[in-house]
């Protein structure tokens, strides 16, 4: 009894023995990729996949600052647009923008002077009181401003066509390894006026040691257009978020120079209505003066009589709200 029972026991341990060395022998041959080889494998790449996701995460959370950033940055710059475009331009401004060099009590000085010259000659032209003064108050007031304002409208479209090219010269400048700021210097140099003389101001801000960030807001406030609007918020935008300054710049000088492109065109296309505004415009002052030629008792009438001061006022009236319609009509903006 002993005897069959030690031997029942050898047995089932050593079929015991063969079925594991034969599991061993088949899992080591049909699953090689369970092996050690494969685990290892295996885990490097979850290793390097979480650190790809790691780094995907901190690059994504990255971007979402940079964004926040750059979206707080365009909406303090919009809401200081828009306060300066609610506030009145002052005449001091309005003369450093039109590229003159007296202040506002020369400005005012040669104002009167104008007004008294109106008057005068008003007055020696053989015209009523009432309405030499009027002329007066037209010179005191009117000429001068009018003036003013279409010398800062050339200066500005003249700063439109050159800034483009100063933009050029930055990108090229950077990308051949200089600073910004070395750029600026350049640009100051290379372009003609007036775009030198604005790029020599923030060269001068800059050497002061006020930071590029708040130097060339101030361009946009000296010259108050969208190219200048367009510099300083790719400025600001690369120095507080980084980026491929010269990429941006590039693109910003191709968009200018489309918009350029745009004016012109436009301006070509509606020269024709403008032309026939200016005429219309002008035709009821030319037969007046024609018939004050020929005769000048007919027309005196009209300047002697209160009827006919009257009509006259009512008459300019009427022209002025076509002259504003007119205009509104022929102007686009772009």
């Amino acid at each position: 009894m002993d005897f069959i029972s030690s031997d029942l026991i050898f047995t089932i341990a050593l079929f015991l023995l063969v079925v594991f060395a034969v599991l061993g022998i088949a899992w080591g041959l049909f699953y090689p990729k369970l092996s050690k080889n494969y685990s290892r494998d295996q885990r490097m790449q979850a290793v390097a996949l979480s650190r790809v996701q790691i780094s995907d995460k901190r690059m994504r959370a990255a971007s979402a600052d940079r964004r926040k950033d750059i979206e707080a940055n365009l909406k303090q710059m919009e809401n200081q647009q828009k306060k300066g475009k609610n506030k009145k331009q002052s005449l001091s401004s309005r003369l450093d923008q039109a590229g003159l060099t007296i202040t506002t009590r020369q400005f005012w000085i040669y104002s009167m002077i104008s007004g008294a010259v109106c008057f005068l000659g008003a007055l020696l032209g053989g015209l009523n009181t009432i309405v030499a003064l009027g002329v007066g108050i037209v010179g005191l007031v009117g000429l001068p401003h009018f003036w003013v304002a279409r010398k800062r409208k050339k200066r500005l479209q003249r700063f439109i066509a050159e800034f483009p090219n100063a933009v050029d010269v930055i990108v090229r400048g950077i990308k051949t390894g200089l600073p910004l700021g070395d750029c600026l210097v350049i640009a100051a140099s290379e372009t003609s006026e007036p775009v030198r003389s604005e790029f020599r101001r923030l060269v001068d801000e800059q050497a002061m040691g006020l930071p590029l960030a708040k130097v060339v807001p101030r361009l946009h406030q000296r010259i108050p257009l969208p190219e200048t609007n367009f510099f300083a918020i790719v400025i600001i935008i690369q120095t507080q978020a980084g980026g491929s300054l010269s990429e941006a710049l590039g693109n910003l000088s191709r968009v200018l120079r489309a918009r350029a492109q745009m004016k012109e065109k436009v301006s070509a296309m509606s020269m024709e209505a403008k032309a026939s505004a200016a005429i219309i415009g002008a035709m009821p002052f030319v037969i007046a003066f024609l018939i004050y030629l020929t005769n000048s008792s007919f027309i005196m009438i009209m300047f002697e009589e209160t009827m006919g001061l009257m009509m006259l006022g009512a008459a300019l009236a009427w022209m002025l709200i076509g002259v504003l319609v007119m205009k509104t009509m022929i102007s686009f903006d772009i």
